[in-house]
């Protein structure tokens, strides 16, 4: 049974207010299918998914859809299904899925799909939900089914960012390199690597407990093994008392005994030479 998604209150954004500024380079061009009147209008809807989508301005060739592109040039499938499947591509999931949280996840993937950024951490954490019970495909199914998408971009048009007012376009935010990337390659290559290479990452910053754990398994495992076996006081003093022999008393006798008076020895004195009386 799939959750119903959470209620959650949209924040005023750009491309919820109607704008009165004036169209100049600026602005997204619409690229649409039923507007196509040769095989380079086909390819640039192809081209212009491909960036929106995928965020590379230079698709190489491993990043291309084949069977997808040749279903949309012959009008058996739809932009929105090109759209769809580009989502649901192994480039998508290697590219985006696979290098982000949940999180960030929707919110680059409604950047993409949608045109705009996610409203607040309240739809992150809502569609986070969707992620989590129906995965990658089922999320994505549900963005461009949406009735958002469908309202802004319906099933011929390339999607794209509605408004931008300022900062940088959302086809050119990359996905991997943020603080959660980061801190993830960081992770990893920890986990591989010698305390001596942990230490010059940041020796201020990371404390024992964090560089310990960077040491490798195999040679904590080794470490282990070369530990020599060690003598356990007290199951030591346990087993000498327990056994016949008698341990001697080293207790301070109490200070009613009375001790020995040691009697002044005669020393000779390099004096007695002397006379004990002059006489005259």
């Amino acid at each position: 049974m799939a959750l119903p998604l959470l209620e959650i209150s949209p924040k005023t954004q750009n491309q919820r207010v109607p704008g009165f500024d004036v169209l100049d380079e600026d602005d997204p061009v619409s690229y649409r299918l039923t507007e196509v009147s040769s095989t380079n209008d086909v390819n640039d809807i192809i081209w212009a998914a491909y960036r929106q989508i995928f965020s590379e301005h230079l698709i190489l060739e491993s990043y291309r859809q084949p069977t997808l592109e040749s279903r949309l040039r012959n009008r058996s499938i739809t932009v929105r299904d090109f759209i769809r499947g580009l989502g649901k591509s192994d480039v998508y999931r290697e590219l985006v899925a696979d290098t982000n949280s949940n999180y960030r996840l929707v919110d680059l993937t409604f950047k993409r799909f949608l045109g705009r950024a996610s409203y607040n951490q309240d739809e992150q954490i809502s569609w986070s939900i969707v992620i989590a019970t129906r995965g990658l495909h089922g999320f994505i199914d549900a963005v461009v089914d949406g009735d958002e998408y469908r309202q802004n971009f319906g099933d011929y048009i390339v999607p794209y960012q509605r408004r931008r007012m300022e900062g940088r376009p959302f086809n050119l935010v990359a996905p991997r390199y943020n603080d959660y990337w980061r801190g993830r390659l960081l992770a990893m290559e920890m986990a591989t690597g010698s305390y001596y290479q942990v230490r010059t990452y940041s020796a201020a910053a990371l404390d024992k407990k964090t560089i310990r754990q960077a040491l490798p398994a195999s040679f904590l495992t080794m470490a282990q093994g070369m530990l020599t076996p060690q003598l356990d006081s007290q199951r030591h003093v346990a087993r000498a008392t327990s056994s016949a022999i008698k341990i001697p008393e080293t207790a301070r006798e109490e200070a009613t005994t009375v001790k020995p008076a040691v009697k002044p020895t005669a020393v000779a004195l390099p004096y007695r030479y002397l006379p004990g009386t002059l006489k005259a």
